[in-house]
């Protein structure tokens, strides 16, 4: 069998096997291609120099996975983002755009330690019984949630980024960087859209209601027992620090701007981050144990699926199965097609995110994608970025996603509605920042 048709069923068995959720990422990325490599003639000593290959171009990346997500999990402990959230649900209470901006607010902010499950926990627990108030449809909560936190998501912690730079074996810092106006502009396009879409839902309920105050009335006359529901209080969290909120926001600014300067490496700006924290926090060292265990959990599993992903490309890359899978792909591919393959992945990333999980988009299509741009003379930066820009915004409207899951659960309600009311206003975002990013020259085309 030729290398690249081993490589390529490698990959699709990759990809079935994550789809089907009957085994874990890890195990997906670790035994197809040892066993792809048995069969294709390499031996377990080779096996074995291609794991130390692919260990060495993800550990970095690794690393930084593990002390962001403990940084970040302390700051949420210790409640920093706490006054921040509470003060944008006080401020928003009565008026339905004003509420819909508010939404795309804390998402933005809850979305900073990179987990879209506790993004959902906390903005929706926070804003569902103010939208059940004021009758507002709860899946725009779940679209401007999603779309705010998919655009935060290409923090360099976040996820994609992180397997994008373990594939590129560049620093995903300097992947970042590019990314900031992006992130802006998107910022901007979310706020935008809630306005819209708040105007579109303030005309929906005043011609259903006649007026905001009588939905209120009548929300209130069912007795909707979620109406009462506490707003979040920091008071009520016995892991917060209120008097030292000023200090951990200190801290997590200078996390965060020695991370954008690129003055040393994203994981030892978190390793440095969370040694002040916690003992600032947690003067005792048992506590201190506590709290790295508490997010002990989510860490490690982020950083094992990363390491599984550097034998899987260790050995892609070391057989030459990846460039074999790219020159027989790029001998068939019409000319015409393969100087903007980029651009047509990018632009179908949204629906691709309905069919493949982050995973099996970054560690499967990526790597093929980029080999085979790379042999029109796309460089591998402009497709690591159509195809990032393209993705991501629809990351937490697939069904493949364990937060969107959570999110229907915690909002009760269904995910075919969440995909038919969000499908649309994703994917055009996606597109109109696929398109801005190739005006401003992030993607060479």
């Amino acid at each position: 069998m030729s290398l690249s048709l081993i490589g390529f069923l490698i990959i699709v068995v990759i990809v079935t096997l994550l789809i089907s959720g009957k085994v874990t990422p890890i195990v997906a990325m670790v035994l197809p291609p040892i066993i792809g490599a048995l069969v294709a003639g390499f031996a377990f000593t080779d096996i074995g120099t291609f794991f130390n290959d692919g260990m060495r171009s993800v550990i970095s990346v690794a690393i930084m996975f593990i002390f962001a997500i403990l940084f970040f999990g302390i700051m949420q402990d210790v409640g920093l983002f706490d006054p921040m959230i509470n003060k944008m649900v006080a401020l928003s209470k009565g008026n339905v755009i004003i509420v819909s901006v508010v939404t795309v607010l804390i998402a933005i902010v809850a979305q900073l330690d990179g987990s879209g499950a506790s993004t959902f926990l906390i903005t929706i627990t926070a804003l569902l019984p103010l939208y059940k108030r004021l009758k507002m449809n709860p899946y725009l909560l779940l679209l401007l949630i999603a779309g705010s936190a998919s655009i935060m998501n290409m923090l360099p912690w976040a996820g994609p980024l992180g397997r994008v730079s373990s594939v590129l074996e560049i620093d995903v810092t300097e992947l970042w960087q590019p990314l900031i106006p992006i992130q802006v502009f998107g910022i901007i396009l979310m706020l935008t859209l809630a306005i819209l879409l708040g105007m579109k839902e303030q005309r929906r309920i005043i011609k259903n209601y006649g007026s905001i105050e009588i939905a209120v009335a009548a929300e209130q006359i069912e007795m909707d027992p979620e109406i009462n529901k506490p707003e979040p209080d920091t008071k009520q969290n016995p892991l917060a620090r209120p008097k030292l909120l000023w200090v951990n926001a200190v801290i997590a600014i200078a996390v965060i701007g020695v991370l954008v300067s690129g003055l040393i490496p994203a994981g030892l700006a978190f390793m440095i981050g969370l040694s002040i924290a916690l003992p600032v926090n947690f003067p005792s060292v048992k506590d201190q144990m506590e709290r790295i265990r508490a997010h002990s959990a989510n860490a490690l599993m982020m950083a094992s699926i990363i390491l599984a992903a550097g034998l899987f490309l260790g050995i892609l890359n070391g057989t030459g199965m990846l460039t074999a899978i790219a020159n027989d792909v790029v001998a068939v591919l019409p000319s015409a097609i393969g100087p903007y393959l980029h651009i047509i992945i990018g632009i179908l990333g949204v629906p691709f995110d309905l069919l493949l999980s982050t995973d099996a988009y970054y560690f499967a299509l990526f790597p093929v994608v980029e080999q085979i741009a790379a042999g029109f003379g796309i460089s591998s930066l402009s497709t690591a970025y159509a195809m990032i820009i393209g993705n991501i915004v629809g990351t937490f409207v697939s069904p493949l996603a364990p937060a969107v899951w959570l999110a229907l659960g915690l909002s009760g309600l269904e995910m075919g509605r969440h995909i038919r009311y969000s499908l649309f206003w994703m994917w055009g975002l996606s597109l109109i920042l696929l398109a801005t990013a190739i005006l401003i020259g992030v993607i060479q085309v």
